[in-house]
């Protein structure tokens, strides 16, 4: 009797979690709220713009476009790399929308849309710095590499340099900060972040690699389950591809060489 009973409420227990989870659009819809989890400081792609203090860029754009097909409101949450699986698992938010890496390793935690950016890895070094002149002179000996923990730099670059010395750091600002003083070479980022180098800062010098080095497709997350919300998220995903808004947007904000149209 004792192990029925356990098994009822089991198959109870998991039968709320999936009926709350398949109505997560509907909640959406009755609240009048689609609340959105963003990392403030990412160039291009949701970034505070500090004469207006409005968040700006592609995915605070295409949050604002997913709300109205949603007829719903926006609220924008505030969220991180390091922060991104706790604040998704424990809801949160509905979706989190900050250009977001898709690798194995968040997969096994998080939800991802079809991915609507797609950028390679580059790297930040100073203008002054003598050891790095090219790509090829990043992984050699006592050259030392910082990248932000959380990120999806961080197990790349640990599998990736057989030479040099990998800084693993706990913020972007202090990334930055390294290099600019001298304790690290260069940090490794990406298309908009190394946009926003070259824009923002009169020291940084950015390095491409010569050919393709790590590819890594952009998408937004959500939490396991909530097949009916997921759906319509990849149907608006597919209708801002083909009427024109995603490339709109990614033009708007320089991010045209990263789109991901198909």
């Amino acid at each position: 009797m004792k192990i029925i009973f356990k098994f009822f409420v089991v198959f109870v227990f998991f039968t709320i979690t999936l009926v709350a989870q398949e109505n997560k659009l509907d909640k959406i819809v009755s609240n009048d709220e689609l609340r959105v989890c963003t990392w403030p400081q990412y160039y291009g792609i949701s970034y505070i713009d500090p004469r207006t203090q409005k968040l700006v860029g592609i995915d605070s754009d295409l949050a604002v476009e997913l709300a109205k097909d949603l007829s719903v409101k926006l609220k924008f949450v505030k969220s991180s790399f390091p922060t991104l699986i706790n604040d998704i698992t424990n809801d949160k938010c509905d979706i989190a929308m900050f250009a977001i890496g898709d690798t194995k390793e968040r997969r096994a935690k998080m939800r991802f849309t079809t991915p609507h950016l797609e950028s390679d890895i580059y790297a930040i070094t100073t203008k002054t710095n003598r050891k790095i002149k090219s790509w090829d002179d990043i992984d050699t000996h006592g050259v030392i590499v910082a990248v932000a923990k959380g990120t999806y730099h961080e197990p790349i670059m640990k599998n990736k340099l057989k030479n040099a010395e990998l800084l693993v750091i706990k913020g972007f600002k202090q990334r930055e900060e390294e290099v600019q003083s001298g304790r690290a070479d260069v940090f490794m980022t990406d298309y908009p972040y190394g946009k926003k180098m070259l824009v923002k800062t009169d020291w940084a010098r950015l390095i491409i690699p010569k050919k393709t080095y790590h590819l890594t497709p952009y998408s937004w997350t959500m939490a396991y389950g909530n097949d009916k919300f997921y759906e319509r998220v990849e149907q608006f995903i597919k209708d801002i591809k083909e009427d024109g808004r995603l490339l709109k947007f990614a033009r708007k904000n320089d991010l045209g060489p990263i789109v991901k149209l198909r």
